[in-house]
């Protein structure tokens, strides 16, 4: 049968994005709980200790109490990606990234949990799954995209790779950039983008709009792991509530 997680089923009842067709899901006839392989003794163990451990525990919030800049969303976004931590398929060319951070409400100063992420972008040689209009992917086939949702305390992860510079015609090239669509009730959806610092191409953006903003860049550290080297970068988003309608 196709797997539908019950998280995915919870975070859609909690966020209000829509059903995800549960009614044509049936488990099969034949099937049993999940067997269990030892017991909770331990477990608790390990969630008391954690618990003390994160008692005086604080997310670090953004150094600028600032609402995340709006940018545009580009002609390659696509619904309905699944929900995973890693973007793009296993194996896939170019330097591997990590981009993490946290959602924070711009009115509450605290984390929003839990808030849905959309994230698309370019592979490493600049192609979208869909920028191909003669052959584009099956309506259930995402390539460098995926949907996540923040955690107890408004951090997310998810590991890519590098895009490259995106071409937009012949001669001309946008700079390497991740799209980002974030929502969460009661706060404004924002569609954004991030850049990366030190990129030939930010200052290249000759675009009416100038889409490259300097709260939109962030640095990225190199990391290695073994003999394998690949790149971190933190991307905190703030959201603006959403505007009160009073009743007359």
């Amino acid at each position: 049968m196709n797997r539908v997680s019950r998280r995915d089923f919870v975070r859609q009842g909690i966020l209000g994005l829509g059903a995800l067709g549960a009614a044509g899901w049936v488990l099969r006839a034949d099937a049993q709980p999940t067997e269990t392989s030892g017991d909770l003794g331990l477990y608790n163990k390990f969630l008391q200790n954690d618990n003390r451990r994160g008692q005086n525990a604080q997310p670090q919030a953004p150094v600028n109490w600032a609402c995340t800049l709006e940018n545009i969303i580009g002609p390659y976004y696509r619904s309905g990606a699944p929900f995973r931590a890693k973007v793009t398929p296993p194996l896939e060319p170019g330097t591997v990234l990590v981009i993490s951070g946290r959602v924070w409400g711009f009115d509450t100063r605290k984390p929003l949990v839990p808030a849905v992420l959309d994230v698309w972008q370019a592979n490493a040689e600049g192609r979208y799954d869909n920028d191909d209009t003669k052959n584009l992917p099956a309506r259930d086939v995402f390539r460098y995209r995926a949907r996540m949702v923040t955690d107890e305390t408004g951090y997310y992860e998810f590991e890519t790779v590098h895009p490259a510079p995106a071409k937009v015609g012949p001669d001309a090239g946008r700079p390497s950039h991740i799209h980002f669509l974030v929502r969460h009730p009661g706060y404004k959806t924002l569609v954004t983008q991030l850049y990366f610092k030190g990129d030939a191409h930010n200052s290249k953006d000759n675009s009416k709009d100038q889409f490259v903003k300097d709260s939109l860049v962030i640095d990225l550290r190199q990391q290695k792991s073994g003999n394998q080297s690949y790149e971190t970068g933190t991307f905190d988003i703030v959201l603006a509530p959403a505007a009160v309608l009073l009743s007359k």
